[in-house]
């Protein structure tokens, strides 16, 4: 189910994500569909890592990957923006990503655009002049989700490994 102009939003609130959010994003993370784009399930220790991280981002940028909540404070996945890692060897190094990654039972509801939309607000409000979104070419959905968030496709390239494609999706963060 796709969200249309006509229906609303669904309700969704961002937090700086906690040291509990770790063990909820495994959780959420764990089905094989859902990191079917991103290398496959991972350990709890990477979450918790991951977490920290995002605390550090938020604390020194003001923006970060938030926890997802839906409208009864229930752990969905997690949106928000960071720079692209510098120890990568590939990618936009230097720029502000955007993302997001929701767990299966809320995929299709409109959840992923209208985080993604708090997202843009709040990275926008910090400052931040754009953002880029590093998509595999075979994601549909986060595709759909950025091309819905008014993202430009700037640019198809290999991704690491060398069998598959990706997309460079930019936006312009301009106030109205």
């Amino acid at each position: 189910m796709n969200t249309s102009p006509t229906r609303p939003l669904p309700v969704i609130q961002l937090r700086v994500p906690t040291d509990e959010d770790a063990f909820a994003w495994h959780r959420a993370f764990a089905d094989p569909d859902v990191m079917e784009f991103l290398g496959g399930p991972a350990e709890l220790s990477l979450y918790e890592e991951f977490t920290a991280r995002q605390r550090m981002h938020d604390a020194q940028l003001g923006y970060c990957l938030w926890t997802v909540l839906d409208g009864e404070g229930e752990v969905l996945g997690f949106t928000g923006a960071q720079p692209w890692p510098r120890e990568k060897e590939w990618g936009p190094v230097g720029e502000i990503e955007i993302g997001w990654r929701l767990g299966r039972s809320a995929w299709g509801k409109g959840y992923a655009y209208a985080a993604a939309l708090a997202t843009l607000d709040r990275v926008r409000e910090a400052g931040v002049p754009s953002v880029v979104a590093m998509i595999d070419e075979e994601n549909a959905r986060s595709s759909a989700v950025a091309e819905r968030l008014g993202m430009t496709l700037a640019k198809r390239f290999p991704l690491p490994g060398g069998t598959r494609q990706g997309r460079r999706y930019e936006l312009t963060l301009t106030r109205s």
